[in-house]
């Protein structure tokens, strides 16, 4: 049973068949997924996917590239959201400075108010860092994030980013990046990464795994993320797969069944 702990089953790419989506993960041996909601619309529809499915659980926040829009009206609408018992962690959250559709400034200031909500509430954040390694790491350093944990969402880092970041107290999380031929980096930290801090998960419809890359990303390909870091620790798929579980269940506050 595998636990794909970051998706975007809320997608458009994915309105015509969630049902079809979700049995086709099933039979790849994922069971549970989180749905990231990062702005209003995906936001309400990560919620009824999770209040519909007893399998899905909800993560959301307002994204980087997203940080201009943020007002005293989405805290508060987010603020309500949080509610939901359904929800597992805010994010994704963090810095983009590859798109940079707002300044450093800004989306520091509302990356800095949600980690703040999160400690008010006593959820883990996840974390979406692209090009901003160094500001990531001072800011979550400045928080001690350690007192909520969270995710380094799709890991891109080498091994030294990777064990300052667990000394942040945060989870690595692998994508199908990992599946990658040249992701060297990547895969180096996936053979070594604590085993009791790592984490699956797809994004899709983003970062398609082999034999799948270029195309849709589904639910079910965390099966080949899996099935990657197994070979490159030497582990088995199960190992992997039920370790990683119930790390997302640790992290999450979700009780075994």
């Amino acid at each position: 049973m595998i636990f794909d702990t970051h998706t975007h089953l809320n997608a458009e790419q994915f309105k015509n068949d969630i049902p079809e989506t979700m049995e086709a993960a099933k039979k790849l041996g994922v069971t549970e997924m989180a749905v990231v909601g990062f702005d209003t619309p995906t936001i309400e529809k990560s919620l009824r996917l999770s209040q519909t499915y007893a399998n899905i659980y909800s993560i959301i926040g307002w994204h980087p590239t997203e940080a201009g829009s943020y007002t005293p009206e989405v805290e508060a609408k987010l603020q309500q959201q949080l509610e939901s018992d359904r929800v597992v962690a805010l994010g994704e959250i963090g810095l983009d400075y590859h798109w940079m559709e707002d300044p450093k400034d800004v989306q520091e200031k509302v990356f800095r108010r949600q980690i703040a909500i999160a400690k008010e509430r006593h959820l883990p954040i996840s974390i979406h860092t692209r090009e901003a390694l160094e500001d990531t790491y001072r800011i979550l350093k400045d928080e001690k994030v350690a007192t909520i944990g969270g995710i380094m969402h799709s890991f891109s880092g080498d091994t030294e980013w990777m064990n300052r970041f667990l000394d942040l107290g945060m989870h690595i999380s692998l994508s199908g990046v990992v599946t990658f031929k040249k992701a060297l980096e990547v895969q180096e930290a996936a053979k070594v990464v604590p085993l009791e801090r790592l984490l699956v998960e797809t994004d899709a419809p983003y970062l398609a795994p082999v034999p799948y890359r270029g195309k849709r990303n589904e639910p079910g390909y965390t099966r080949y993320v899996v099935e990657k870091i197994a070979e490159l620790r030497g582990e088995s798929i199960e190992q992997i797969a039920m370790q990683t579980r119930k790390n997302a269940h640790r992290l999450f506050r979700i009780e075994e069944v």
